[in-house]
């Protein structure tokens, strides 16, 4: 049984269930935790042959995804971890990042990673004011 102050938050639609013993987002402590999302879309596929920018944008909407349904959202974030296979793409993802992100500034981390589960390029994981 989960601790009394732990809240899971359901799946959304939005969002594909999780692939693992894991949950999307996890809140507890006046906070929201959320896992390293990877590109796999709502209905499950894996966007491994996409483009770095299309994976990008899937992994920062499942980001959100994940943040709304734990009643929390892309304004409210404290710190995000990004991961990428080839530090080349930092440019790429900086651009697609500041646009989602909007006025949001939380503090951040890329860092390059030799690689990552099915092939993907990049992982976001981060956490939130709840």
């Amino acid at each position: 049984m989960a601790h009394p102050d732990i809240a899971i938050p359901a799946v959304p639609a939005d969002l594909a269930p999780p692939r693992g013993h894991y949950s999307h987002a996890v809140r507890a402590a006046g906070l929201v935790f959320v896992s390293g999302e990877l590109p796999v879309a709502a209905d499950g596929r894996l966007l491994n042959d996409a483009s770095f920018e299309e994976q990008a944008r899937q992994v920062l909407a499942n980001v959100a995804a994940a943040l709304r349904a734990a009643g929390s959202s892309v304004d409210k974030l404290v710190q995000v971890r990004v991961y990428v296979t080839d530090v080349e793409q930092w440019p790429a993802f900086n651009a697609i990042y500041a646009a989602w992100c909007g006025d949001a500034r939380p503090a951040r981390v890329v860092v390059p990673v030799p690689q990552l589960h099915y092939g993907f390029q990049v992982e976001v994981e981060a956490t939130a004011l709840a």
